[in-house]
């Protein structure tokens, strides 16, 4: 009898605990939410960060804070996340390098992206742009891989792993350009030293070059997407510019501590999606360069997976590994 009743008084214990947990799950959002930007204020990853948390504080009713953490490729914001409580009131904007390019590129990656992280949505992407100091004497990609040969050009990154280091390793591969390269915490602060001279180029995120290349304060000599970029149409791809076969590109999105309930997860989902198709986004998104997504959870998932397929052989390839 004692030992059915321990049976029984467990089951019950459960069933109080997911009554809990789907309880809280229901009321979710009940307090401000903080969105972990792994980069720092200013760049790409940012503008999207702080873009989208406007329309998720619109839908959902509840203030969304910014919190920039920045370094080691976008893995401090991450670690911050993984350990956060997965309830649904921390979440990070993640990128393609952070979950595809990080795991082949660190040695000792400090979380799982494939498992300690779940997909959200897929919100933007983007096509980075080579841009050089006013100051180099090159205003074609022949001339600029011209310049490699003598000696090397710094190149500027905003960190080891990031879409905008991959896109000049693999620049690197395959033209054999002799370049130096100079990772920095983040977008902004390597743009900054690139204006002033103290590094010569950048395959930047368009959305935080573009000003200065309208400004005349940058050169721009090629996009680095498949196709021609719809916010600089003029400037060639690289491809086009004879380094066939080169392809580069970027996209953020949202992700939760892996265990947050699926409810949360969908209730995020939904006003995200919603968001991305608000026309204040969509208008302040597009003119910046980003291509609207606005993805599934599920379909997020399987851009991760298509993602490690592709950079894995690519980091591998160009020789890449921090310790």
């Amino acid at each position: 009898m004692f030992k059915r009743r321990m049976v029984l008084s467990a089951l019950g214990l459960a069933a109080g605990l997911n009554f809990s947990a789907l309880a809280q799950a229901q009321a979710f959002p009940s307090k401000p939410i903080r969105l972990v930007c792994p980069f720092p204020p200013a760049g790409a990853v940012d503008i999207a960060s702080r873009a989208i948390a406007a329309e998720l504080a619109r839908v959902l009713g509840v203030t969304v804070t910014v919190d920039n953490k920045s370094g080691a490729g976008g893995n401090i914001g991450g670690v911050d996340v993984v350990r956060s409580s997965p309830d649904g009131y921390t979440i990070l904007m993640t990128t393609s390098g952070i979950q595809a390019i990080n795991p082949a590129l660190y040695s000792k990656m400090p979380f799982d992206t494939m498992k300690d992280l779940v997909p959200i949505s897929a919100l933007v992407s983007l096509n980075n742009v080579l841009v050089v100091h006013p100051s180099v004497k090159a205003n074609t990609v022949a001339e600029f891989i011209a310049l490699g040969k003598p000696g090397p050009v710094t190149v500027a990154s905003s960190g080891n792993g990031t879409s905008i280091h991959m896109s000049a390793e693999m620049f690197k591969h395959l033209t054999q350009f002799n370049m130096t390269h100079i990772p920095y915490k983040g977008s902004a602060p390597a743009v900054t030293d690139l204006l002033s001279g103290q590094v010569q180029a950048m395959f930047d995120n368009i959305p935080s070059a573009l000003p200065h290349i309208k400004a005349g304060k940058l050169r721009a000599l090629a996009t680095t997407g498949g196709k021609r970029d719809a916010t600089l149409p003029d400037l060639p791809t690289i491809s086009e510019a004879g380094v066939k076969g080169y392809e580069s590109g970027v996209w953020f999105g949202l992700a939760a501590p892996a265990g947050t309930p699926a409810e949360v997860i969908a209730k995020l989902n939904a006003a995200a999606v919603q968001g991305t198709k608000s026309p204040d986004f969509i208008k302040r998104m597009t003119e910046l360069g980003y291509n609207i997504l606005g993805t599934s959870a599920a379909e997020m998932a399987s851009m991760n997976q298509t993602e490690i397929n592709r950079w894995g052989p690519i980091v591998k390839a160009s020789g890449a590994k921090v310790d």
